[in-house]
């Protein structure tokens, strides 16, 4: 059952729509409306599970100027689902800013366990996962190389993910920070048709990609500096 004056973080499936639960079914069928980063993706998950709801944009050009008014709804007595185009949100996606106005104007948050790219990825990567840092998205110009240099002495499996636009670079920039030879992980396309995982050595995955054309959404999980 719904509970109103509620907003609802709802996963969706980063590729395979199997992945998606009942109970995110559920409640995307019976909240008042949803967010949803991208109404035009959006509108094709509901279509195909059969969920007729309103949708509504909330996405990084907008979430700043929207999240007052919408934990205002919240507090009247809505209830609101969350959504973005794959995965968890907040997690990379739109949604932090919201979450944090709604908890610092006290308002009840329920977020549904569910996909997302990071961990499939760190499990199927052969390296430690029992302490792990993420990392997100590198900065794509500005304070891309320091970031890299601060984790050169990072003592926990790292996990990042990256465009197809930008792999090569990445990988390239981060042999030469953690060593060519730093043992790696690149996960693409995860739980689609045409899922991939490279494991091998930095330089390796490097030349590897190097060779194809590469599409899809990028995991890269690199071992720590202390991994042998």
């Amino acid at each position: 059952m719904i509970e109103s004056g509620k907003l609802y973080l709802v996963p969706t499936p980063i590729g395979n729509l199997e992945d998606m639960t009942i109970r995110a079914i559920r409640i995307l069928r019976d909240v008042d409306f949803i967010l949803a980063e991208d109404t035009r993706v959006s509108s094709k998950l509901l279509k195909h599970f059969e969920i007729e709801n309103r949708l509504v944009p909330h996405h990084k050009f907008n979430e700043h100027k929207t999240v007052t008014s919408i934990a205002e709804k919240i507090k009247s007595g809505e209830s609101i689902a969350l959504i973005s185009d794959a995965g968890t949100p907040g997690i990379s996606d739109p949604g932090f800013l919201l979450v944090r106005k709604c908890v610092a104007e006290g308002v009840k948050i329920e977020c549904l366990p569910g996909a997302t790219a990071l961990i499939p990825a760190l499990a199927v990567s052969g390296l430690p996962s029992d302490k792990f840092t993420f990392e997100g998205f590198l900065p794509q110009k500005k304070g891309r190389q320091k970031m890299l240099t601060a984790l050169e002495s990072e003592l926990r499996t790292m996990v990042f993910y990256e465009s197809p636009y930008r792999l090569l670079k990445s990988l390239e920039q981060m042999s030469e920070h953690f060593g060519a030879e730093r043992p790696c992980c690149v996960c693409r396309e995860i739980s689609k048709l045409h899922e991939e995982i490279f494991r091998g050595t930095l330089l390796e995955a490097l030349t590897h990609f190097s060779k194809k054309a590469i599409k899809g959404e990028i995991v890269i999980v690199v071992a720590s500096q202390a991994t042998k």
